[in-house]
């Protein structure tokens, strides 16, 4: 049997209901053989990066606990997009999009390939990302620097928390 490794997740939307695709999207990951929500952050209004011309987002992050391999869990997580109505965009990289789930961190590990990179390669610059995650792992260390730190040092502007 495999051990059991924490996984974190960046989830976003910016179409439809965000909210509820994201809960949808952690509800299915939960439901699935070898991953196990263990803690989700709230809900942020953030605006669109990279992309500015769409809706703001709304983003979250959460910690798994999972037996699956980086590879099989990033799967599963497309897999869940695709489910919940994702289809990716080939011409608008960071357009609008019903759900995104990214695996940020699995465990430390470290990835340089055309299907994964780990950790997230963009996460340590996106506030997005980072203040939720600090939120509920504010001392998981990512390249080299506690979550907290680093979202210390990120710039939130526009971001707010929902209630």
């Amino acid at each position: 049997m495999t051990a059991e490794r924490s996984a974190a997740l960046g989830l976003g939307g910016n179409l439809g209901d965000p909210a509820a695709a994201i809960s949808a999207a952690l509800d299915a990951l939960d439901a699935r053989d070898g991953v196990r929500v263990t803690a989700r952050s709230s809900f942020y209004r953030t605006p669109p990066w990279g992309d500015p011309d769409q809706p703001d987002f709304i983003n979250a992050c959460a910690l798994v606990a999972t037996t699956l391999t980086p590879e099989a869990l990033l799967a599963l997580c497309l897999e869940v997009e695709r489910g919940l109505g994702r289809a990716r965009e080939k011409t608008r990289r960071w357009g609008p999009r019903l759900i995104d789930v990214d695996l940020l961190d699995h465990e430390g590990e470290t990835r340089a390939g055309a299907a994964l990179t780990l950790p997230h390669p963009r996460m340590m610059a996106r506030a997005f990302v980072l203040v939720p995650l600090a939120e509920i792992a504010p001392q998981r260390v990512i390249a080299g620097r506690t979550v907290a730190e680093a979202a210390a040092a990120a710039d939130a502007t526009g971001m707010t928390r929902l209630p």
